[in-house]
């Protein structure tokens, strides 16, 4: 067993006790009562490089990364330092996030809210609607075509944006054939582990031109940045070096000129 199944054996067995505490009706009620989300594509598709920034404490690869006991007030840094969206880890054993810190955000801050996490289920999007995120991560790796079209599916129903995250030539391909507009490339393979900033640049030319591309994991340096936008990125997310560095606003604003 490979590392992501791994981790979603885990969220299958978190996700069990959750929906015996709260049911898909009570989350159903609570979504009828929210404002329509925030549509993140146009700052996405506008000129420049968009980021989106991550609430991150931990990770599978690196272990403990920042004490964040108040994500609200990283999320309103990151959103002062030109952020396009906010993503959230909300899985808890391997990335140590809850719901909870998506609730905070998302009362912090004006900007799209991506609930991050390995969704398998229709009721981890209403989970992700419910606290107020405006997309959501769908991970190809860990679904089957029919499951990736359905998710995709729930996601328009429930206005989310869907976030479909590939790292292989054919991962990519499907993320397409299922109808995903938001791709990312993720320089990391979720079953080993290892890192390649180049993985982005090998798979970007798969994507039409109408897709918008997001580069994902591995982005630590301004070079970093500019390879990947020199390479054809619409979007980049960034985790570790944003939680890690002692100005995040200003860790922001430098990353997003880098790519300009």
């Amino acid at each position: 067993m490979g590392v992501l199944d791994e981790i979603v054996a885990g969220v299958r067995v978190d996700l069990a006790e959750r929906q015996a505490r709260r049911s898909l009706d009570e989350l159903a009620a609570t979504v009828a009562g929210l404002p329509p989300t925030r549509d993140p594509m146009p700052a996405f598709r506008a000129q420049g490089l968009a980021i989106i920034t991550e609430v991150k404490r931990s990770s599978p690869s690196k272990g403990a990364l920042a004490d964040i006991p108040d994500p609200a007030t990283l999320a309103a840094q990151y959103a002062a330092g030109g952020a396009s969206a906010i993503s959230v880890l909300t899985e808890r054993r391997r990335f140590g996030g809850t719901l909870d810190d998506l609730v905070a955000v998302r009362a912090a801050v004006d900007v799209p809210v991506l609930r991050k996490d390995f969704i398998v289920t229709d009721y981890q999007l209403w989970e992700a609607r419910a606290a107020g995120a405006d997309l959501a991560l769908l991970i190809v790796a860990s679904l089957t075509d029919a499951e990736l079209a359905h998710l995709l599916g729930v996601c328009r129903t429930l206005g989310l944006t869907g976030l479909v995250e590939a790292h292989t030539a054919d991962e990519v391909r499907r993320a397409l054939d299922a109808g995903a507009d938001l791709v990312g490339v993720n320089n990391r393979d979720l079953q080993t582990l290892e890192v390649d900033l180049h993985q982005f640049e090998r798979l970007v030319g798969l994507i039409p031109s109408h897709v918008v591309k997001v580069a994902e994991s591995g982005i630590l340096t301004t070079a970093d940045v500019a390879v990947v936008a020199q390479a054809g990125a619409d979007v980049i997310l960034v985790g570790e070096a944003l939680v890690k560095h002692r100005d995040p606003r200003q860790a922001v604003h430098d990353f997003i000129a880098a790519g300009s």
